[in-house]
């Protein structure tokens, strides 16, 4: 009987691992799917939500890019998907008040860079990135 596996990992944690049976997430080139069965491939996650389907329900994740791989073991049936993520959390483990912090001082290290005519584009785009990473977190934590 063919199955689905699903690990999403970070450089930090193995954050989930389990059985399946679908993996939905969005790509450089849009929203897919991926089901028992499914063909090999690789590619590109960005920012966004990623979520499972399990027989107990849906787990969500928000995951601040990264890559996935599929990979369907022909001999057991067993497909693989493996999410390799830079930084990635469960929705409901999402802390509103630090995300609405961590936002606070992006916007003011933006603010503190910009200013200053020889500013470093180092900390401009990892301000930037922060930014990026709070706003995401805050609107996931909304829906």
């Amino acid at each position: 009987m063919a199955s689905l596996k699903v690990e999403i990992v970070s450089p930090e944690v193995a954050l989930w691992s389990g059985d399946a049976t679908a993996f939905i997430a969005r790509s450089s080139e849009g929203f897919f799917t991926i089901l028992p069965e499914h063909t090999d491939t690789i590619g590109d996650l960005v920012p966004g939500i990623v979520r499972v389907d399990t027989a107990e329900g849906e787990i969500a994740f928000v995951v601040h890019g990264g890559y996935f791989q599929v990979v369907h073991g022909p001999s057991d049936g067993e497909t693989l998907v493996t999410v390799l993520a830079g930084v990635a959390e469960l929705v409901t483990a999402i802390d509103v008040a630090r995300a609405q912090a961590a936002r606070d001082a992006a916007q003011a290290q933006l603010t503190e860079v910009t200013r200053d005519d020889q500013s470093d584009q180092t900390a401009h785009q990892m301000a930037l990135d922060a930014l990026a990473r709070a706003e995401l977190r805050l609107s996931v934590s909304a829906k």
